[in-house]
């Protein structure tokens, strides 16, 4: 949800720019609460069996700058609602009456919307009858405690000028945590929404009745206008989506140098550990020979090291940790995803190779560098199987076991697999000298700073 998303902790709604999921009770969501002082204490997760805000505590509504406002000191009306807006009372949208509602405690906000509806009326803004009415019943679920996440967000959007949470491809961060870009293009959003309604192209009435075809319409107007050019030439669609990429590549090489500079300490306790010449030569042929024919693992392989099946590296240490590096960071897409396979399921499920794929994406920095670091220690002859890596994952940090690194969930499954055809494990599934050298090399040159 955007704008004001929420929360109800002892029967209050929080405007705390939390992602609401349709569907889920509101008391699952946590709530971000400002103490007095405008401190922040840190947010929380499920509220299940937590102490919830107290009957008298004041709610949040998120304001233009990141401030906060706190409605136990002030009587909501609609002036001060105009205040908060930023605009005055005979142009105030159901929106800033919604977001106003959301912010304090449901009670009184459902005691607060008789005088709110005078108030409007003798300014010449009456908005309508279907909004208060809808306005009322869900101020009255969030009081008893029968409103879900999704009742809260349907009325919201349903105000006509409220942003979808997702539009098209895009996902609004939480309010308190977007950028100024996309801060910036949620508010030209918004303003857009509102020359709609002016124009009566948006009739919130409709949208607030439910009507399917109005919402998708309404979406599709969205869509319309985040794919279209600013004045200034930007598409807003990919302004955000290109920042959000660029901070996520950021973080992504901040955790690959943080563990290639664990693994580089753990390998500077160890001994060196030579190059199996022989056994590296003959993995190499058994490589090249598979990667000449169609079929498992050609097409993985190639994928995962980024390299033309065709054109193999010459030089066979540089062939080996290529395509063990790209196990650790795929680099490109498959090619043929189907591999001449259906899934297990039938036509349209995952073929092998694609299975494959998930599994060694789904596994993050932390799996690879506790996996690697035990085999690492440990020397040939270490158990390598999908379970016992799984056990080095756990017992690498057993108070915060990824799920991903169960056993049950299979994720090494597949790496061990083409471990043991790159010779890196045996057919016991045993590490060997070639995987001993080669896959703390081909971790670390995973993790290396791009060019």
């Amino acid at each position: 949800m955007t704008g004001a998303a929420v929360s109800v902790r002892g029967n209050h709604v929080a405007a705390a720019g939390i992602q609401l999921r349709p569907g889920r009770d509101l008391a699952w969501y946590p709530c971000a609460r400002w103490t007095a002082s405008g401190s922040r204490p840190a947010r929380r997760g499920p509220t299940a069996g937590r102490p919830g805000l107290r009957g008298g505590d004041a709610l949040i509504l998120g304001l233009p700058g990141w401030r906060r406002i706190c409605w136990r000191a002030v009587a909501l009306d609609a002036h001060r609602i105009a205040a908060i807006a930023g605009r005055p009372v005979e142009v105030l949208t159901r929106r800033d009456v919604a977001r106003a509602l959301l912010g304090m405690p449901a009670a009184d906000a459902r005691a607060a919307l008789p005088g709110l509806r005078r108030q409007l009326l003798a300014a010449g803004n009456p908005l309508s009858a279907a909004f208060w009415d809808t306005a009322a019943a869900t101020m009255q679920k969030v009081a008893d405690g029968s409103a879900t996440a999704g009742d809260v967000q349907n009325w919201l959007e349903a105000t006509g000028t409220e942003p979808s949470p997702i539009v098209g491809l895009h996902v609004w961060d939480d309010e308190d945590e977007r950028s100024p870009l996309q801060a910036e293009v949620h508010e030209l959003l918004v303003a857009h929404l509102e020359e709609l309604l002016a124009a009566g192209v948006i009739d919130p009435d409709r949208l607030a009745a439910g009507d399917a075809a109005v919402l998708r319409e309404h979406r599709r107007l969205q869509e319309e206008w985040m794919m279209s050019p600013l004045p200034d030439g930007r598409i807003p669609v990919w302004a955000v989506t290109d920042e959000m990429d660029d901070e996520f590549l950021a973080e992504w090489d901040a955790a690959e140098a943080e563990a290639l500079a664990e693994l580089r300490a753990v390998l500077g306790e160890l001994p060196d550990r030579p190059i199996p010449e022989i056994d590296l030569r003959a993995a190499c042929e058994r490589i090249r020979a598979a990667m000449k024919r169609p079929g498992w693992p050609r097409e993985l392989l190639a994928a995962c090291g980024g390299v033309d099946a065709p054109s193999l590296p010459r030089d066979d240490a540089e062939l080996w940790l290529t395509l063990a590096a790209g196990l650790v960071s795929p680099q490109n897409d498959l090619q043929h995803p189907s591999d001449g396979r259906s899934g297990p399921g039938g036509p349209g499920e995952l073929s092998g190779d694609e299975a494959a794929m998930v599994a060694l994406c789904a596994l993050d920095h932390d799996d690879w560098l506790a996996a690697v670091s035990a085999l690492a220690r440990g020397g040939p002859g270490i158990p390598a199987a999908d379970d016992d890596l799984a056990r080095y994952v756990s017992e690498d940090d057993p108070d915060d076991i990824d799920d991903q690194a169960d056993p049950a969930a299979g994720m090494f499954l597949h790496a061990v697999g083409l471990w043991r055809f790159l010779g890196a494990v045996d057919d016991r599934d045993r590490l060997t000298p070639l995987g001993w050298w080669g896959l703390p090399e081909a971790a670390q040159r995973a993790w290396a700073p791009r060019q």
